[in-house]
């Protein structure tokens, strides 16, 4: 099984036009939904409330088949998010609302009682406000423990929520534990600029590269890709679309990645291969740009055609 740990949440999308739509969202709810709409045998492991917007993301994961046995009940609301599109170019800007919510309140208890047993992982992706709020931050620093008693490779994607990292000093010590037990780290030019300010993005991504994973993959919206390891770096182009929003095309993006990767039977040892990363990374392209032609986190189903 492919495990994706995070949060869950509905994002309310406020087009330009001032009309608010509620969507299923929260970056590894997308990712997991995305894996599965993939073909791939993948389940989410978060909490879901059981108030009418939990029941609506439970639905949701039944409806594209990720596998409900790692999801965790909470009887706290639904976290929220309001998502605030450009006009143009459908890029999102987001504001939270977490409080007293379900999203942040999976607990290490929780959370490894329904962690499939680690010779069970294929990989594990962990990321966005997983990272950030409590005590679901630490919880992730648990799980990612109890993996690493088995072979399952692990991704990171940090999707930087700046307005809700109050201690960069302290964020930024997590994550390097983090990247400790990471093989693949995914992050947008963005993420790599807040990190690592002041250099190129590929320069950011090796800088992130001397903390642990073996590759890093940088979105650049419509500029593309970069994979970078340690010895290469390898320019990925996007796939020309028109976009109606950007929502959940990074979080399609990693998940392209992890099935491509896993339907080719690669593994860690791989991960040093240039040509495969970059196969891999065309893929993901190809997922998100899918994704972007559709309104809210919408991931397209197998075959995706380029």
């Amino acid at each position: 099984m492919i495990v994706v740990a995070g949060e869950a949440l509905i994002d309310l999308v406020l087009d330009p036009d001032g009309r608010l739509m509620p969507f299923c969202g929260g970056g590894p709810f997308n990712t997991a939904r995305a894996l599965a709409l993939l073909g791939q045998p993948a389940g989410f492991l978060g909490c879901l409330s059981d108030d009418a917007f939990g029941q609506r993301l439970r639905r949701r994961l039944a409806e594209d088949g990720v596998d409900p046995s790692t999801a965790v009940a909470s009887h706290l609301p639904t976290t929220l998010a309001v998502a605030e599109l450009a006009s143009g170019d459908g890029s999102a800007r987001y504001r939270f609302y977490t409080e007293g919510t379900s999203a942040p309140s999976l607990t290490a208890p929780e959370a490894l009682a329904a962690l499939p047993p680690a010779s069970d992982l294929d990989w594990l992706h962990v990321g966005t406000l997983g990272l950030v709020l409590e005590p679901i931050a630490e919880t992730m620093l648990a799980v990612l423990r109890a993996a690493a008693a088995g072979e399952a490779l692990v991704m990171l994607d940090p999707n930087i929520r700046e307005a809700l990292i109050d201690d960069r000093a302290g964020y930024i010590a997590r994550l390097e534990l983090v990247l400790e037990r990471t093989d693949v780290v995914k992050a947008s030019a963005e993420d790599i600029a807040w990190l690592v300010p002041g250099v190129p993005p590929a320069d950011g991504a090796a800088e992130l590269l001397r903390r642990g994973p073996s590759a890093a993959l940088v979105t650049r919206g419509a500029q593309g890709a970069l994979v970078v390891t340690r010895q290469d770096v390898v320019t990925v182009p996007a796939v020309p679309v028109d976009v109606i929003d950007t929502i959940g095309a990074g979080d399609a993006f990693g998940a392209g990645f992890i099935a491509w990767w896993r339907e080719h039977g690669l593994g860690r040892g791989e991960l040093a291969d240039p040509g495969a990363l970059g196969a891999a990374a065309a893929f993901a392209c190809l997922v998100a740009a899918r994704t972007c032609e559709r309104p809210g986190a919408t991931p397209p189903r197998m075959p995706v055609s380029g």
